[in-house]
């Protein structure tokens, strides 16, 4: 078992009170609680995260570094390893809720554009139909009462929360965007949903959803990597 002392429990207890942090926040406090230490090199940066992990893994977690596809920049968050979604989001959301989540992010990944963006009207729209195979348990063909009863009003709340709780997010086009908790914490969901993923950075391919194949989906990962890390240094 690796031997953590107060300089990885700073960094574990950060990113579970403040949910997922960039990096050049996690490489601050990395360095803030090891400035005695003559080495902050990156070699050592990694050494300190993988030593969290080793820690982390005996109870099924995991310190997870992740892209955020629309900004470029990655973030790190504590991640459950072996929760599914409903696992993930039951302690704070309703089935109906899920469920429309669920829907949301079936409705980014189709965007036509090849962006992973959809409209607020456009969310607010989604009908639950297509999920009721998929969470009920009754007769498949059956639409259960709390999803008809999932009104419009309950539909914003819920945008609301999962904005705020940083599953989905906000574009600079004003549009909804997954959130980085989703990309950390949700791919067993893309995987789910036949979402291509690179081999280089292991990301899922949200932003090429709609043109990319299994084939070329490394080269397409490396190209939006590319462009948003050019875009963000001109």
């Amino acid at each position: 078992m690796a031997i953590l002392d107060s300089k990885h429990h700073a960094l574990i207890q950060a990113l579970l009170t403040r949910g997922p942090l960039s990096e050049k926040e996690v490489k601050f406090i990395f360095k803030t609680v090891c400035e005695n230490n003559a080495d902050v090199s990156e070699s050592a940066f990694y050494d300190y995260i993988g030593r969290i992990n080793k820690e982390l893994d005996f109870v099924q977690f995991e310190a997870r570094a992740g892209r955020n596809q629309y900004d470029g920049e990655i973030y790190y968050g504590v991640v459950n390893k072996v929760a599914d979604e409903h696992a993930k989001l039951g302690t704070q959301y309703s089935l109906p809720q899920i469920a429309f989540f669920k829907a949301v992010i079936e409705a980014i990944l189709q965007d036509q554009s090849g962006k992973g963006k959809i409209s607020n009207i456009e969310a607010l729209n989604i009908r639950l139909d297509s999920q009721v195979k998929q969470e009920s348990q009754g007769d498949p063909g059956q639409v259960p009462l709390a999803f008809k009863q999932f009104s419009m009003a309950q539909k914003e709340k819920t945008l609301e929360d999962l904005l705020k709780n940083r599953w989905l997010c906000t574009t600079e086009e004003g549009k909804i965007g997954l959130g980085i908790r989703a990309f950390l914490e949700l791919r067993s969901l893309f995987k789910n949903l036949d979402v291509p993923f690179c081999d280089i950075c292991n990301e899922a391919g949200i932003k090429v959803r709609s043109f990319v194949r299994m084939k070329n989906a490394q080269f397409e990962c490396m190209i939006i990597v590319l462009k948003e890390n050019f875009s963000i240094l001109r």
